[in-house]
């Protein structure tokens, strides 16, 4: 008989550390974000969260639960070596697991929060023999601040780990050619809004080679354009001012993820 997933276990609210439910809050939101916006692939895909104040344990998705259905008690916590550290009944996804895994317990808090995407216009761009080209303002941001790794299956050998951290470099944007993409930042809300423009950037770029001659912005205005809006970034927050915003619109649509 097949096992029996029950989306809604009883709050963690209490039982875990003050710090540790805001991130189980802040991660469940995300999802219900990402599923709102039509980021979501079915059971697939995954967002992940450092824990905080534990080293090298991170909150991730129930496999087998629809986005819209994690909640922050749901959500699974994990340690690098794949360990269930938080008592939860539900498995985690391998592919999940094995990449998320290694960024997290190999680059510090640059991977604090981290999510991998299969998104038709993301995927296209990565599917694109010249990735993310400078076409479009959210493409410039961008530009020179993205690794590439060719495409060698599906994420669930440890040995590819490596490659990917080498791949990566100093970026904290991947595009898995022929995949997708994985974003991270040290918070979670500065990851959010790096993978919205990165959204953005590429739904651009997908119309506008659809309609040929693209109209290429030089690289001198590109570091100007970078330049000008790392100035500008602190305003908001670091992503805080997008992903409250949002927070506001998912929680009218159902508040569940809160429990």
């Amino acid at each position: 008989m097949a096992t029996q997933i029950k989306p809604m276990p009883d709050s963690l609210e209490g039982s875990c550390s003050k710090e540790e439910w805001q991130a189980r809050l802040d991660l469940a939101a995300c999802y219900r974000i990402f599923d709102h916006l039509g980021w979501s692939e079915s059971i697939y895909n995954h967002i992940s969260l450092k824990v905080p104040g534990q080293e090298d344990t991170f909150l991730i998705n129930p496999f087998g639960l629809l986005y819209s259905e994690v909640t922050a008690s749901n959500l699974v916590k994990i340690d690098v070596e794949g360990n269930n550290v938080g008592g939860s009944p539900y498995m985690v996804n391998k592919a999940g697991f094995t990449q998320h895994a290694y960024f997290h317990k190999h680059l510090g808090s640059r991977a604090d929060a981290i999510c991998h995407v299969h998104t038709t216009a993301t995927m296209a761009v990565a599917s694109h023999k010249d990735g993310l080209l400078p076409t479009n303002f959210y493409a410039c941001n961008f530009q020179n601040q993205i690794g590439y790794h060719d495409f060698e299956g599906v994420t669930v050998r440890a040995e590819e780990g490596e490659r990917l951290v080498q791949n990566l470099g100093n970026h904290t944007i991947l595009m898995l050619r022929n995949h997708g993409p994985v974003v991270m930042d040290r918070t979670i809300q500065g990851m959010f809004v790096k993978m919205w423009a990165l959204q953005r950037a590429c739904e651009i770029q997908v119309a506008t080679l659809s309609m040929g001659n693209p109209n290429l912005v030089p690289q001198d205005v590109v570091d100007v354009h970078q330049r000008d809006l790392s100035v500008m970034s602190g305003q908001g927050g670091a992503g805080l001012f997008d992903f409250e915003a949002w927070k506001r619109r998912v929680d009218k649509i159902d508040d569940s993820w809160r429990s």
